[in-house]
């Protein structure tokens, strides 16, 4: 449901595969600010939309803006999707932290300083002793085995998407 939602706002599928696997992330370092007991997609669609403003601030462009009738046809979509089975913020915490636990060390190490210490890339290199280019290369192999291990687990599609 998360990929759907940033599939409306950004065209652009590696930035949409970035945010979304940033979103996750970001979602399970900041778990203690979320109230369990109201529905998850609203509030991780909330971290993923100001990921989205940040994106689109860096690339200096503004967002295709939807009519307001097909976001609230989404939204309704979405909270749909909430209502399944299997579909419960605890089932991709859990799977989450599973793939994280699962990393080879040399990603896990910096996707932990990258999204649980929240430092910059340039602090990750620097903590790790790594080149910018070296630190960005593991932070994005550690997302896409996240992305894989999340799709093995039933989290993503096997085209990217949220199930």
């Amino acid at each position: 449901m998360l990929m759907v939602y940033l599939r409306s706002v950004i065209r652009d599928e590696s930035a949409v595969d970035d945010l979304f696997q940033e979103a996750m992330v970001v979602a399970w370092r900041r778990l203690d600010e979320c109230d369990l007991d109201q529905p998850f997609g609203p509030w991780l669609r909330g971290i993923a939309s100001r990921l989205v403003l940040a994106h689109y601030r860096k690339q200096k462009t503004a967002p295709v803006m939807l009519h307001e009738a097909v976001l609230q046809v989404v939204d309704r979509h979405f909270e749909n999707i909430n209502l399944l089975a299997g579909d419960t913020w605890d089932d991709k915490v859990a799977a989450l932290r599973e793939c994280i636990d699962a990393l080879p060390e040399r990603q896990k190490s910096v996707i932990g300083g990258r999204y649980f210490d929240d430092l910059s890339a340039a602090e990750v290199a620097e903590r790790f002793e790594l080149t910018m280019e070296a630190c960005k290369k593991r932070l994005q192999r550690g997302r896409t085995m996240l992305a894989e291990c999340l799709k093995t687990k039933g989290v993503l599609s096997a085209s990217g998407a949220a199930s």
